[in-house]
């Protein structure tokens, strides 16, 4: 079955949920254009993701997806989040910042029961998650409301967890793509693999619908992800530039700067992301043992984020892209979708 079918859109495109850098905007331009917009929930609250979805049922009856993370909230390490501040401490005296009055946050919150009220509220008709799946209680609450369930396997063992847990279609989530990586049965980033090894390897194993996702940027790439077999594509990076977008000044001008090369790093949140190179990964290093665990670390960084961005300067920010940014366009996303699916 291709994702059409499955989810009652007219193309074979998800747009992916990118917290931080969009709002119900994007989501309707795509879903308005025969996708399936996303809208990232793992940074709203129940009352904002409720305002959201007034925004784009007002603006359309197209499907939406609903994201969500389903990562285990760390316990805290004070000497882990001693040791993190000590290795931030230049930067924290460059720009006049008490490193004292740095503590951890939540920043990103797993899906819980609120969500899922607010879930049997809206009944959306896709709901999607990062790193495995809710417990079973609430996994069932939204397989209640009618709601196709997808989930992101970034190796062949995960894609077979999820298929085991009766998931509608699972998202093989290649190395290349931005963002954080939605592993959760083995954190070794050995066992990553490209998209182009990951999609065949995973149709293979399940028989499940699966969404090719990372490294796709233009109709070549999508002709290429359906031709292996794939039922569909997850595209990210390529709607950034787009009018919808809600990125920084920063962040755009780092997009179209293309000799600027991407990297994993857990820097930013305390879980390996892909983003584009700045100051702090090249001077830290790409993977810092005492960053505190997904997602503690990001209260830390947060103020000389704050601090560089004020200055116009991204050597804080998490410059989250994939690895092909060549089809990034400043144009409306509508525009762009078009350019995806011509004949």
């Amino acid at each position: 079955m291709d994702i059409q079918q499955l989810f009652g859109i007219e193309l074979p495109l998800i747009q992916a949920p990118m917290a931080g850098a969009q709002d119900a905007a994007l989501a309707i331009a795509v879903s308005k254009a025969g996708g399936l917009g996303s809208l990232p929930c793992a940074m709203l609250t129940p009352d904002q993701l409720c305002a959201e979805l007034e925004t784009f049922r007002a603006a359309t009856d197209k499907p939406v997806n609903l994201n969500f993370f389903a990562h285990t909230p760390p316990v805290a390490d004070n000497e882990r989040e001693r040791l993190w501040r000590q290795q931030l401490l230049p930067y924290y005296r460059e720009y006049g910042i008490d490193p004292e009055t740095v503590s951890a946050g939540p920043g990103r919150t797993p899906f819980d029961s609120e969500m899922a009220a607010v879930i049997e509220q809206y009944r959306p008709e896709v709901v999607s998650f990062h790193f495995g799946l809710p417990c079973p209680d609430l996994l069932e609450r939204v397989r209640g409301c009618g709601s196709k369930v997808i989930s992101s396997a970034t190796t062949v063992a995960e894609a077979v967890w999820l298929e085991q847990q009766g998931v509608d279609a699972v998202i093989a989530q290649g190395v290349e793509a931005g963002g954080h990586r939605g592993f959760f049965l083995n954190r070794d980033l050995n066992s990553q693999t490209g998209t182009m090894a990951l999609v065949p390897q995973i149709i293979s194993a399940i028989g499940l619908p699966v969404i090719a996702a990372g490294g796709i940027a233009d109709q070549r790439g999508i002709q290429g992800a359906l031709a292996m077999g794939a039922a569909g594509v997850q595209l990210g990076t390529v709607f950034l530039l787009c009018d919808e977008s809600r990125i920084s000044e920063i962040h755009r001008q780092a997009l179209l700067e293309q000799t600027t090369p991407t990297a994993l790093t857990n820097i930013f949140s305390g879980g390996p992301a892909r983003g584009i190179v700045n100051r702090v990964m090249a001077e830290l290093g790409l993977v810092a043992q005492q960053a505190p665990e997904f997602p503690l670390a990001a209260a830390f960084i947060a103020p000389l984020r704050a601090a560089a961005e004020q200055q116009q300067a991204g050597d804080f920010s998490p410059l989250w892209s994939g690895q092909n940014r060549s089809g990034c366009r400043s144009v409306p996303a509508a525009v762009l979708m078009a350019e995806l699916f011509r004949q």
